[in-house]
């Protein structure tokens, strides 16, 4: 009899944490609110984010990351890459961790390398959540200006609103990343409708062998044929992993900041 009631409290256990998982990756906006501040609902999603004050005022970095597994704690990674681009340019800036990942929601999407799910990167839905989620920090921190730094997805799909949302992101910053697909949507689909006055850092490095050079030139060429203010620099010997976090990637991106 011990041994029945034991297997089932074990069972009652085993339902109750599944239920609370569950409950942790679906949050409604009343959920979100009383999170605290380091939570904001944008576009039917919970997103958890670090942000590291500057003392630039109407103006806001957004850092948003690449593919990880799902649940990876990307602010652990980024939260301090995010203090260091805001001591740099002393612009407050922002690192989001996208669904699925740190203590976002996944209340429709998934994280981005969720097996069994169509490509999230090139899903025109995911891009109107993205932007969504932009004009949301952008209103809340009172910006006139976003500056937007992406590293491989995330940089995919901050390039595709580009072009979705013209004039919502002032600087694209797109480390190790292309701009095309051939299923669903890519920034390739929206090249002709990008405000003339965004500007493009395209950053590579010479050892990435997820995302190969030649890709990024091949996106610089188009930019540059089209008439774009763009530019693009070589990280020696860097691989695809951290590419955005090098000192070379962090110079360039402060570089151009401070000329605007």
């Amino acid at each position: 009899m011990k041994s029945i009631f034991k297997v089932y409290i074990l069972v009652l256990a085993f339902f109750a944490l599944g239920t609370n998982l569950y409950a942790s990756n679906n949050v409604n906006k009343t959920q979100c609110n009383n999170k605290g501040e380091e939570y904001i609902f944008a576009g039917g999603e919970c997103i958890q984010y670090y942000i590291s004050e500057g003392e630039v005022e109407s103006e806001i970095n957004i850092i948003v990351h690449g593919t990880w597994d799902a649940g990876t704690n990307t602010l652990g990674r980024y939260a301090p890459f995010a203090d260091n681009i805001s001591m740099a340019t002393d612009i407050t800036t922002i690192a989001i961790s996208l669904p699925g990942y740190s203590d976002s929601s996944t209340n429709n999407f998934t994280a981005l390398s969720h097996k069994g799910k169509k490509k999230l990167t090139t899903d025109k839905n995911y891009i109107e959540f993205l932007t969504q989620l932009i004009k949301k920090l952008k209103k809340v921190y009172n910006a006139d200006k976003v500056n937007y730094i992406g590293h491989s997805a995330g940089a995919f799909i901050g390039s595709t609103v580009t072009g979705y949302s013209p004039g919502l992101i002032d600087t694209m910053t797109s480390v190790g990343a292309g701009y095309k697909s051939e299923n669903g949507i890519s920034l390739n689909d929206y090249i002709g409708t990008i405000d003339k006055n965004t500007e493009f850092l395209l950053v590579y490095g010479t050892k990435d062998k997820i995302s190969k050079p030649q890709i990024t030139k091949e996106y610089y060429n188009i930019l540059n044929k089209k008439g774009y203010n763009v530019k693009i620099v070589e990280v020696v010997d860097a691989p695809h992993i951290d590419l955005d976090m090098s000192d070379t990637s962090v110079e360039a991106i402060t570089e151009m900041l401070e000329e605007e």
